[in-house]
């Protein structure tokens, strides 16, 4: 009888410890999740833009509509000749109907008005290949000669310049943006005396793309932010 007891006894004192044993696992183990770093990896990158759009607008007043759409049309032969010879095609080129505005229905004063009508006349041009277009606006004061001035850009008609393969080189920069912020939560852990673990969450930024300045709006600055937590271990 006093054997049974005595292995009873035992068995419960063995259960005790072990109860005891989990239960400061589970709280140390509770207490380490807790234990967090929180940085941020960023990523940034220059590319070439590799879209543009060229307004080509000119302007031109009278009293007579059928003269201004005559003159009109004159100005667009020339222009598209311009475009053609240096290697623009069709499929890159957009000519948009002539905007009519009536400038005696339009003034406060129509006595004061000595042209009737305002015409304005936009070809656009949109390409992939910048360098050929930027070469071209860069040689457009050539169409003075022909007797065609070039209204110059405003914020109605902007030459305007995209990054359109995002996707391309999406997986690379986040990657690299991953890699900056666990070399940030490691320097962390080091100088806290703590080893780096496992992901605790992990969220992606948005791209952004900008222009790098205000001179060179055809080369662009695409920028990613990643945010990661990290479990933190003795």
């Amino acid at each position: 009888m006093k054997n049974s007891l005595s292995i009873a006894g035992l068995l419960i004192a063995v259960g005790l410890l072990a109860l005891g044993l989990c239960v400061r696992s589970g709280i140390k183990g509770y207490g380490e999740r807790d234990r967090v770093v929180s940085v941020r990896g960023l990523c940034e990158k220059e590319v070439e833009a590799n879209k543009v759009t060229w307004p080509i607008v000119t302007q031109d007043m009278g009293n007579d509509l059928i003269t201004l759409y005559d003159r009109t049309q004159a100005v667009n032969a020339k222009i598209l000749t311009f475009l053609k010879s240096n290697g623009v095609t069709d499929d890159e080129i957009s000519v948009n109907s002539p905007k009519v505005a009536d400038n005696v229905a339009n003034s406060y004063d129509p006595s004061r008005v000595t042209s009737r009508y305002s015409l304005t006349n936009v070809i656009v041009v949109t390409s992939a290949d910048v360098n050929k277009i930027r070469a071209l606006i860069n040689r457009q004061t050539e169409l003075l000669k022909e007797g065609i001035a070039i209204i110059a850009e405003s914020y109605q008609y902007p030459t305007t310049y995209e990054y359109t393969a995002l996707n391309d080189i999406k997986p690379a920069m986040i990657a690299e943006a991953t890699k900056n912020a666990r070399e940030a939560a490691n320097k962390f852990g080091e100088d806290s005396g703590s080893r780096l673990g496992r992901i605790k969450t992990a969220t992606q930024g948005q791209f952004s793309i900008s222009d790098r300045d205000q001179f060179t709006p055809y080369i662009k600055t695409i920028r990613v932010v990643t945010s990661v937590q990290y479990y933190l271990q003795d």
